[in-house]
């Protein structure tokens, strides 16, 4: 027979133990409940806001008013062409990255393209005028110059450390209404084969950029920049959710080069071709092949000095493996006039390696 004393004192004993194990828990643990963890006590490490890195980029960002004036064409109202210097357009509209302490800016070709007057504006209203360092219509980028000297410069991101997933802000002037920012994550990195500029190495953002944001500054948490705005992905002209920004990196070897040189250097190799596809190879008896098919060489250029000819086909570059013209145009243009390339290709179906050396691209040649 069990004796219920003994058994009420052991029960009691259990209970008050538990209450001591439960006081401790919730004394070392106080998010947890009996169900679990406390989801509403989760601790994120998200900041609340982004203003710290907005007010230590968006002094550096400017917005650009380019004019475009008359030329002196007499008409009936004017016959004399004194209407001459009035701008015959409403200005494009852009924005731009103070970029060093010399008064650098950064911006995008398409902003200032063939522009007769500049006009600067910064984040507190300060307006003075820019001229033209030089451009790169090859990769969208142009840089100007301002003699205000009251101006602060961006601070440049590592770009080792621009990862997928990374949150971004933008800061730019859209649709001329003044400096905005929006805010989303880096989508993908390196993308190419866009077909907006030549030489395309994009940051891919869902940060909204519109039509006047070209040329400004995409930002990190931190308020250093890691690319230039540059374009929209959209059928319909307006952000549509995928955006493309020139990596910094990028941007700032070109405006070096514009700066010391005057123009970006890079190497030429003087031919044209198209991508190989299934009827080509069909029709040259050929099967599993990558590469480019030479449609052109141009006279006395590299390739033509090299014995390439019409017909070859270019399957890899320096033991690079060739899969478009896209990768011929970029494998050369990161050479070097007087740099040696070795080209390994077929010519009638039989494999062969010959030599070239690069010359300097001319302006819009391939």
């Amino acid at each position: 027979m069990i004796n219920k004393k003994h058994s009420t004192h052991f029960l009691l004993g259990w209970a008050i133990a538990g209450l001591i194990i439960g006081a401790l828990i919730l004394s070392l643990w106080p998010n947890t409940t009996q169900n679990g963890f406390d989801h509403h006590a989760v601790q994120t490490d998200a900041p609340s806001s982004y203003a710290n890195a907005v007010a230590i980029a968006s002094p550096a960002v400017v917005s650009i008013q380019a004019f475009r004036y008359n030329e002196q064409i007499p008409s009936l109202l004017d016959p004399f062409g004194n209407n001459k210097n009035k701008p015959s357009i409403k200005p494009s509209q852009g924005s731009g990255v103070i970029v060093d302490n010399n008064g650098h800016i950064l911006t995008n070709y398409h902003v200032i393209s063939k522009a007769d007057a500049i006009m600067v504006t910064f984040n507190d209203g300060h307006k003075t005028q820019a001229s033209i360092v030089g451009s790169d219509p090859d990769t969208d980028l142009a840089v100007l110059t301002i003699e205000h000297t009251k101006h602060i410069s961006i601070r440049f991101a590592d770009a080792h450390t621009t990862s997928v997933g990374d949150i971004v802000l933008a800061i730019g002037n859209p649709y001329g209404i003044g400096q905005t920012v929006t805010q989303g994550i880096i989508s993908a990195t390196g993308r190419n084969r866009v077909g907006l500029n030549t030489y395309e190495n994009f940051i891919q953002t869902d940060a909204a950029i519109n039509p006047g944001n070209s040329g400004g500054a995409l930002i990190n948490t931190r308020g250093e920049i890691v690319g230039i705005n540059s374009a929209i992905f959209t059928p319909s002209g307006s952000y549509q959710g995928i955006s493309f920004a020139i990596p910094a990196n990028m941007a700032l070897s070109v405006m070096q080069q514009i700066i010391e040189k005057g123009g970006v250097v890079r190497g030429w190799l003087g031919v044209e071709g198209v991508d190989l596809n299934p009827q080509m190879l069909q029709q040259i008896g050929l099967s599993n092949i990558q590469g480019v098919l030479i449609t052109d060489v141009f006279e006395n250029g590299p390739a033509d000095k090299a014995k390439l000819a019409v017909g070859d086909i270019i399957t890899q570059i320096n033991q690079l493996m060739i899969r478009d013209t896209r990768d011929v145009l970029d494998i050369v243009a990161r050479g070097r006039p007087g740099d040696k390339i070795e080209i390994s290709g077929i010519r009638e179906r039989q494999s062969f390696i010959t030599q070239a050396i690069l010359d300097q691209r001319p302006e819009s040649s391939n």
